[in-house]
C-alpha cells in the first residue's frame, strides 16, 4: 500500500481541525452543557482513579462523585452566589461616593495635588462618572448572559449527565481514541498528548485549588475583621491570582480603600486589612504556587490571557471555556514545532545526512569448509544436488 505524503496528512487534518472550530462557531451555545460536562469529567478522572484503587467499583466511585459535587454546587447556588452577587452590586454602587469622597478629602488636605480643571481630578469625575453609570449595566449584563448561555436546565441536568457517563466510560473512550490514531505518528502524538495533560491538569487541578484555598482565606479573614463586601473582594482577589501579582494588587487596593472609608480613625483594623493580603501572597509566593501548582505547568499567564480573549471574541463564551486546554495544545504544539526548527536544515544550515544502510556481516571461511559441512550432515554432493538446494 502506498504511504501517504506528508503534505496530504497536513491537508487532511488541518481541514479537520477547521471543521471542529467552524463546529464550534456555528452550535455554541448548543455544545456548552456538553463542553463544560467533558470538562468536569476530566478534572475528576485522578479521583475515580484513586477511588478505584481503594476498593471501590468505577460505577460506585463515579455515582459518589458525582453526588458530592452536585450537593456542592447545590450549597454554593443556594448559598454563597447570591451573598457574592448583592456584595459585589452594592460595591459598584457605593465607589462613586467613595471616590467623591477621596477626592474632597484630598482636595482639603493637599489643594495642591488636586487643582480646578487639573488632569488628576477630572479623571477621578470621570472614573466615579464611569463606574456609576456602567458598573451596573456590567455586572447585570455578566450575569444575564451566562444565565443566558448557561441555563439553569442545563446546568441541572445535562452538565451531571454528560459529566457522569463520561466520567463512567473515561478510560475505554482514552483507549478507543488512541486505537484511532494514525499508526505512523502514534508516539508522537501520544507524546505531545502527555505533555498537554500534563500542562492543562497542572494548571487546572493546581490553579483551582489555589483559588479556592485564597478564596476561603480572604473571604473569611475579611469578614472576620468586619469589612463590608468582604466575600465578594476575597473571592474577586482570588480568582483574579492566576495572573501573578493582579489578584493581590487589584483585591488589596479595593480592599484597603473600602478600609480607610469604613475604619477610618482606626488604624489596626485598616492594619488588619492590609496584613491578610500580605500573608495572603507570602503564601502564596512561598508554598501554595510552588507545592501545589509547581514550575512544570508551562503555561504562561500572558499566554493564557491572549487566548482568553482570541478564543473569546471568535467563539463568545463557548470559546472562553475552551481557551485554556487550547492554549495548553497549543503551547505544547509550539514547543514541539520549535525543537523541530532546531533541529532542522532551516536553523542548522546544512542538510540532514542520508541514513546508511546497515552493514553486511561477511564470514571468510577456508576452501573446502562447505563440502565438509554437506559431508558431516549426509546432504548430497554433486551438481544435481546444488541444483537442487538452489532452486
Amino acid at each position: 500500500m502506498k504511504q501517504m505524503s506528508t503534505r496530504s496528512q497536513v491537508i487532511w487534518w488541518g481541514a479537520a481541525m477547521a471543521a471542529l472550530l467552524l463546529t464550534l462557531w456555528l452550535l455554541g451555545q448548543a455544545i456548552l452543557p456538553f463542553i463544560i460536562g467533558a470538562g468536569v469529567a476530566y478534572l475528576l478522572d485522578p479521583l475515580a482513579d484513586r477511588l478505584e484503587r481503594a476498593g471501590l467499583s468505577r460505577t460506585a466511585s463515579v455515582v459518589l462523585i458525582t453526588l458530592v459535587a452536585v450537593m456542592a454546587f447545590v450549597g454554593f447556588v443556594l448559598f454563597l452566589a447570591p451573598m457574592i452577587v448583592r456584595q459585589a452590586t452594592q460595591l459598584v454602587n457605593a465607589a462613586p461616593g467613595m471616590i467623591e469622597q477621596f477626592q474632597d478629602f484630598m482636595i482639603q488636605r493637599f489643594p495642591g495635588l488636586l487643582p480646578e480643571g487639573g488632569t488628576i481630578r477630572a479623571g477621578l469625575n470621570n472614573l466615579a462618572a464611569a463606574i456609576g453609570e456602567r458598573g451596573g449595566e456590567i455586572i447585570g449584563s455578566v450575569l444575564g448572559s451566562v444565565a443566558g448561555m448557561v441555563s439553569v436546565i442545563a446546568l441541572l441536568v445535562i452538565v451531571p449527565v454528560v459529566a457522569f457517563y463520561l466520567l463512567l466510560d473515561w478510560d475505554r473512550l482514552v483507549a478507543h481514541v488512541d486505537e484511532l490514531l494514525p499508526r505512523q505518528h502514534a508516539p508522537t502524538i501520544r507524546r505531545l498528548a502527555r505533555e498537554i495533560d500534563q500542562t492543562l491538569s497542572g494548571f487546572l487541578r493546581g490553579q483551582g485549588t489555589v483559588i479556592l484555598i485564597l478564596g476561603v482565606f480572604y473571604s473569611l479573614g475579611l469578614m472576620l475583621v468586619g469589612l463590608p463586601y468582604g466575600m465578594a473582594i476575597g473571592i474577586g482577589a482570588a480568582m483574579l491570582s492566576f495572573i501573578p501579582y493582579v489578584g493581590v494588587l487589584i483585591g488589596g487596593a479595593t480592599a484597603i480603600g473600602v478600609a480607610l472609608f469604613h475604619f477610618w480613625g482606626e488604624p489596626v483594623w485598616i492594619g488588619a486589612v492590609i496584613a491578610i493580603f500580605v500573608i495572603g501572597q507570602v503564601v502564596e509566593g512561598n508554598y501554595l504556587q510552588p507545592k501545589i501548582v509547581g514550575n512544570h505547568v508551562g503555561l504562561h499567564p500572558v499566554w493564557l490571557l491572549l487566548a482568553l480573549s482570541v478564543f473569546g471574541s471568535l467563539f463568545g463564551f463557548v470559546g472562553m471555556m475552551v481557551a485554556v486546554p487550547l492554549a495548553a495544545a497549543l503551547g505544547v504544539l509550539v514547543r514541539f514545532m520549535t525543537e523541530q526548527y532546531v533541529e532542522s536544515p532551516l536553523y542548522t544550515g546544512r542538510q540532514r545526512e542520508a541514513e546508511q544502510p546497515l552493514p553486511v556481516l561477511v564470514e571468510l571461511v577456508p576452501d573446502g569448509t562447505r563440502d565438509a559441512l554437506r559431508r558431516r550432515d549426509g546432504d548430497e554432493t554433486g551438481p544435481q544436488a546444488d541444483h537442487g538446494k538452489m532452486r
